[in-house]
């Protein structure tokens, strides 16, 4: 059963879980952070997710993301950073009381630290936000328990030179297919929010994992 992470009980029990993590890892310095947000969409809890415009630079043009992106030198923390960069892709202002918490990092392939930041922004329709088209080609939810259900959950194996490398996950039969990082990061959310509903299959390198 999927548990009622949109109760104040629920809230509380995230926050809780997240406390010391956040504590360690709010102020350390990262490349770049991004927002989780936990919505809610027509009652049900949702995972909202945009689609980087496919007129971007960069390797991950179209590819579906959280909104968020580089810390700033005038960043507070990536708390900040994450907050900043939705309210300037989405038009969405999302109180810092809102924040429940800092998830696992985790490095891009490049090396790069990307700090996950867990937030609860309140009940929305995706379609009425006033996304960036500069950045942001569409924006979408995924409710949780469509993200809970084994079907729509697959895993891809990388190998290189014909040895086995890691496994990732990857979110399907929704919009858009979620995989790389934001999988990764879409599984460890649902690890805070729905304990013992997700059965995590990712086996990602210790270097896409933030040391310490």
């Amino acid at each position: 059963m999927l548990p009622d992470c949109l109760s104040a009980e629920g809230e509380r029990r995230c926050r809780q879980l997240l406390a010391a993590a956040t504590a360690r890892l709010r102020a350390r310095p990262a490349a770049a952070a991004v927002l989780v947000p936990l919505c809610s969409v027509r009652g049900a809890p949702a995972l909202l997710y945009t689609l980087r415009s496919s007129r971007l630079a960069g390797r991950h043009k179209g590819d579906v993301s959280f909104p968020g992106g580089k810390c700033d030198p005038g960043d507070r923390d990536v708390v900040h950073t994450a907050l900043r960069e939705t309210q300037e892709e989405l038009g969405l202002a999302v109180p810092e009381d809102h924040v429940w918490g800092v998830l696992q990092p985790v490095y891009d392939q490049a090396q790069n630290t990307v700090v996950p930041v867990l937030a609860g922004v309140g009940p929305l329709d995706p379609q009425n936000l006033q996304a960036n088209p500069e950045e942001v080609e569409e924006v979408f939810a995924l409710p949780l328990a469509h993200l809970l259900q084994a079907q729509h959950q697959g895993y891809t194996h990388f190998c290189k030179g014909g040895h086995f490398r890691y496994t990732m996950p990857v979110f399907l039969h929704g919009p858009h297919r979620v995989w790389g990082l934001t999988a990764v990061i879409t599984e460890f959310a649902l690890q805070v929010l729905a304990p013992g509903a997700y059965q995590p299959r990712l086996e990602i390198p210790r270097a896409w994992r933030l040391r310490g």
